[in-house]
């Protein structure tokens, strides 16, 4: 590996760095995008049969707040219905979703990077290999008693090299990028019909406290 990294010369080494970070960022979100750290399976049934009790305490809250991103989003929204009982199902949606639009962002956090590293890597292994080109020709210069075969050898190395290497780091890049983005839609598409089931039990639910009665004076 050693000698390949000196055979394809400078250009390589942006190629390199671009490696190292697509791979930290893919070993991140293998790691932030688990079922169990973004959507656990059975989650929302636990909401919806303690949401049959009554609206939860906010020591209840702060731990499916505390459990998973699906977590975060129930207990926001119920949060909300807990702070005015007779909030409107507008203000309940729209606490939803926002705390939907906040997931959202958590759960697409570096895959920006991840997909621009996969659409650099060919770039700089054509730039590598243009450089390599130039060194060709550079040997080839006119008046030059004739070829130098080291100097074409090393060309004709950067120019392999760096394509090739760029080519490896990229198509990597991109199967990961499109493989967690199809995860981080699949989140979104169950945390929004999760929402929905519980916005439906909590307008079911009785928000207004109970009247007193006086009795009746003889």
């Amino acid at each position: 590996m050693l000698s390949i990294i000196q055979a394809a010369g400078w250009p390589i080494w942006p190629l390199l760095l671009c490696s190292v970070a697509a791979l930290a960022l893919v070993v991140e979100r293998s790691m932030a995008l688990r079922r169990r750290q973004v959507a656990p399976a059975g989650l929302v049934d636990e909401v919806l049969q303690v949401l049959r009790q009554g609206v939860p305490s906010g020591d209840v809250l702060g731990k499916l707040a505390a459990n998973s991103v699906m977590g975060m989003l129930l207990a926001t929204g119920i949060r909300t219905m807990a702070q005015d009982p007779r909030c409107s199902e507008t203000l309940l949606r729209d606490s939803f979703e926002a705390a939907g639009r906040s997931a959202a962002h958590k759960l697409e956090r570096y895959l920006n990077a991840l997909a621009t590293i996969a659409s650099a890597a060919p770039l700089l292994g054509l730039l590598g290999t243009v450089i390599g080109m130039i060194e060709i020709f550079g040997s080839q210069a006119p008046g030059s008693s004739g070829a130098n075969p080291a100097q074409l050898a090393h060309g004709i190395s950067v120019a392999l090299y760096n394509t090739a290497f760029g080519l490896m780091v990229a198509i990597p890049s991109l199967m990961c990028h499109r493989f967690f983005r199809g995860r981080v839609n699949d989140y979104l598409h169950d945390m929004e019909q999760g929402a929905e089931r519980v916005v439906h039990q909590l307008l079911r639910m009785d928000r207004h406290p109970p009247e007193r009665h006086q009795g009746s004076k003889r």
